[in-house]
């Protein structure tokens, strides 16, 4: 394992060096009602101490300030549509893009939706970073060095910023109504399953719909105002790939353990989101106590509380629940005014809102944004008179991402923890349970809208045919509690039970493959009593079954070098596996491709790069047919030459982890990105590390983990990477990325015992006298 973290410069060496020096560990605040206390502990974990709930979150924003400011401060410009105030003109189409994926309905009903002191928790948390902004100001050294680099500097925020920024919870199908699209266009519906498979449903064109009058670039604007901001490390302007279509699966594993299935007799818990991997990254370790308020667990930095971890009584966690909450709408505009489109028989006008974009250098612009009865207009073809909105559930109060968490914070048992979820909007997910008396649940929660008349797989006509009929109420989504096996997991696979009618419900027909829950499965249903051990060694398997299924068709007779290599291997993609290595090229390069040409002709460019259900379906039911065997020994011939040319002639020397890396690429500059790190597993092992196809890089995996020993809460251990800060001057930038690349972990400690034991920096906060 290799592990770079380069920091070059003058400049940043004497921030650094100043900063060392000098560190400022007490601060006088405003808005503080008594003084609180921030211990850091050896892996950069912060436990805030505060005397009321208000201050705890008040401290959570000045430590997230603290850590990550650059990074927050550049989420909020992003949601908000204020980057070219900052960077200048390149980015004010991101801007103008971001603004209409804004909420801008009534705020009271918003707070409302996260619970009574959600409003009042936000406006703390604000507070906070507001305070340690003024702070930069008076001492310009605890400005991050990126503010530096593209010289400008952070701003105050407001609670309703926090919650008006909807693009990070827009919900992840509206890719595939256009994709499918495209299939139908080209009279290849049928074969829309080798691209995306679908849990069983009836694939139909809704009635209306022209699918060849999607236009391909209909989605960009939709990308470009929910995408991360992407720099040119030259110019520091918007990076011309930027709407690069990049192949990445985000989402997460979770597993739980009652307690008689333990050999600790309490429940084990574990859980590690998917995502995209960012430096720094997207979750932050926080502990906040206060009286009434003990909770630790991870984050988005930018957002107050925590929405996985524990607190004293119950832990909890979530992975991506494939709820469908968002549609496409194709109008036909008025060639007379195109902000007027075709509904029910007559014509209905756009709401047009007129705004100011500031620009950095140059004069203010002003910028349009038309908005229909279905939500925002996001492309519009003057030559065909159509136009494309979104309708997504984010236009709805409530729907903030993971901003209902805030309602499950003081949950004691099941029953309140349950009835904090009837109130969860976005991302839809799969929430889960345990709690100190060993038991254990499970809860689908979202926001559903219900679909009387089409399925959600397609965009529709916007002219009043495809209506929704409200949202489903929650509590009729099922729920699973103890259940007899002692365990529940998923792996964003297909998890509703086989009494729930999904084909009229119609929650949602696009799942994550089984292979990570099929895993799971089998390593829980074959393991007697679970150890903490066995469920770090579970979150970091790297046994990939799609390998283990292609393998046993293998011919017999095979006898050349490569299969000689493969003959014989567990399926196991270690980051040292020479067998991992030649497979690695070999399905992602060879035999996926060879195997969309050979079930679909003439269509692989409609339906790359293939789906593995899909694809290893097809080997098992004989689909690929006579050719099977000549296909899989062509491309094995041909991958184990390309993989020669990339790792040299000795195959015994081929290490799967010097193909497939993890590099956390600094947004601005390179020389502060932390890797590269030889990594193991692929998109289908449980170490879920989904990669770029032609290097084989890392773009998304579990950046956060944790196994919880619940109740012996001393006993949990958690990782994040590449670290806690996101300052690169700080030790915790990137310590943690070697423990996470190799399946380690650090303690996640509660009782203040514990913690005092470990404390390597105290920031003291008190009110300004």
């Amino acid at each position: 394992m290799r592990l770079r973290i380069a920091i070059f410069g003058a400049t940043i060496l004497g921030a650094a060096s100043a900063m060392a020096a000098s560190p400022q560990q007490r601060y006088e605040v405003p808005s503080l009602q008594a003084p609180a206390t921030i211990l850091v502990d050896h892996w950069g974990i912060a436990h805030i101490r505060a005397k009321s709930a208000d201050d705890a979150f008040f401290v959570q924003g000045f430590n997230a300030a603290r850590d990550r400011l650059w990074q927050i401060d550049l989420a909020r410009r992003r949601g908000l549509g204020l980057l070219a105030e900052v960077f200048g003109p390149a980015y004010a189409e991101q801007d103008r893009a971001a603004r209409l994926f804004l909420y801008r309905g009534d705020m009271t009903p918003e707070w409302a939706a996260y619970g009574d002191d959600s409003k009042r928790a936000t406006e703390s948390f604000v507070a906070g970073i507001n305070a340690y902004v003024a702070a930069t100001e008076r001492d310009a050294k605890l400005l991050p060095v990126e503010f530096g680099m593209l010289n400008y500097k952070p701003s105050r925020w407001t609670a309703e910023d926090v919650m008006r920024i909807r693009s990070n919870a827009l919900a992840r199908n509206l890719d595939h109504e256009v994709a499918r699209a495209k299939t139908a266009c080209a009279g290849a519906l049928e074969q829309d399953r080798l691209r995306t498979f679908l849990h069983p449903v009836k694939l139909d064109v809704p009635e209306g719909l022209d699918p060849c009058a999607i236009p391909a670039n209909v989605l960009d604007t939709y990308k470009l105002g929910t995408q991360e901001v992407k720099f040119d490390a030259a110019t520091k302007q918007l990076r011309a790939a930027a709407l690069a279509p990049e192949e990445k699966s985000e989402g997460s594993n979770h597993f739980t353990v009652a307690g008689w299935r333990s050999t600790t007799g309490r429940a084990i818990f574990a859980s590690d989101p998917h995502r995209a991997e960012l430096l720094p990254s997207l979750r932050y370790i926080v502990h906040l106590t206060a009286p009434g308020l003990n909770v630790i667990g991870a984050g988005e930095p930018s957002l107050p509380g925590v929405s996985l971890g524990h607190n004293d009584d119950i832990a909890f966690g979530l992975t991506i629940f494939a709820m469908d909450q968002e549609d496409l709408y194709v109008y036909e505009t008025d060639p007379a005014d195109p902000t007027r489109y075709r509904y029910k028989g007559g014509w209905e006008a756009m709401r047009v809102e007129r705004e100011t974009i500031a620009q950095r250098g140059a004069d203010a612009k002003q910028v349009e944004l038309r908005f229909t009865r279905h939500g925002p207009v996001i492309f519009q073809d003057a030559k065909t008179n159509r136009a494309f909105a979104v309708r997504s559930v984010w236009q709805l109060p409530g729907t903030a991402a993971y901003a209902a968490s805030l309602r499950y914070l003081r949950a004691k048992d099941w029953s309140e923890f349950r009835n904090a979820l009837d109130y969860w909007g976005t991302p839809s997910l799969n929430q889960t349970y345990a709690d100190r008396k060993g038991n254990i649940g499970w809860k689908p929660a979202g926001a559903l809208p219900i679909r009387p008349n089409w399925t959600g797989l397609l965009p529709v006509p916007g002219d009043g045919r495809y209506e929704w009929d409200g949202l489903r109420p929650m509590q009729v989504m099922p729920s699973e509690y103890n259940p007899a096996s002692g365990w529940l997991g998923n792996g964003n696979n297909y998890t509703l039970p086989p009494f729930y009618p999904n084909e009229q419900v119609k929650v949602g027909f696009e799942w994550a493959p089984p292979f990570r829950a099929d895993r799971i499965a089998q390593v829980l249903n074959n393991t007697g009593k679970i150890s903490i051990q066995t469920m770090q060694k579970l979150q970091n398997d790297q046994v990939s079954l799609i390998a283990q299924r292609t393998l046993k068709f293998l011919p017999a007779s095979a006898t050349s070098d490569a299969a000689k290599l493969l003959r014989g291997w567990n399926g196991e993609l270690a980051y040292d596996s020479a067998p991992a290595a030649l497979y690695g090229v070999w399905y992602f390069h060879h035999l996926r491709p060879a195997l969309l040409a050979q079930l679909a002709p003439g269509k692989e460019s409609l339906l790359k790069p293939g789906d593995p259900t899909s694809l290893v379906l097809a080997l098992e039911n004989g689909d690929v047919g006579a050719e099977r065997d000549a296909l899989l020994t062509r491309t094995l011939a041909a991958a184990y030459a390309e993989t020669k040319q990339r790792l040299g002639p000795d195959a015994k020397k081929w290490r799967w982890g010097d193909l497939h890396q993890a590099v956390f690429e600094h947004p601005v500059d390179k020389k502060l990105s932390v890797g590269p790190l030889a990594i193991g597993g692929d998109n289908n092992t449980v170490n879920a590390a989904s990669l770029r196809i032609d290097d084989f890089r890392l773009l998304s995996g579990p950046s956060f983990r944790m196994v919880l020993d619940v109740g012996n809460w001393d006993a949990s251990w958690t990782v994040n990477t590449p670290g806690q800060s996101g300052d690169p001057r700080s030790k915790h930038y990137a310590d943690l990325a070697p423990l996470w690349a190799r399946g380690k972990y650090v303690p996640m400690l509660f009782s203040a015992k514990a913690i005092d034991k470990n404390v390597e920096q105290k920031i003291e906060l008190v009110p300004v006298r």
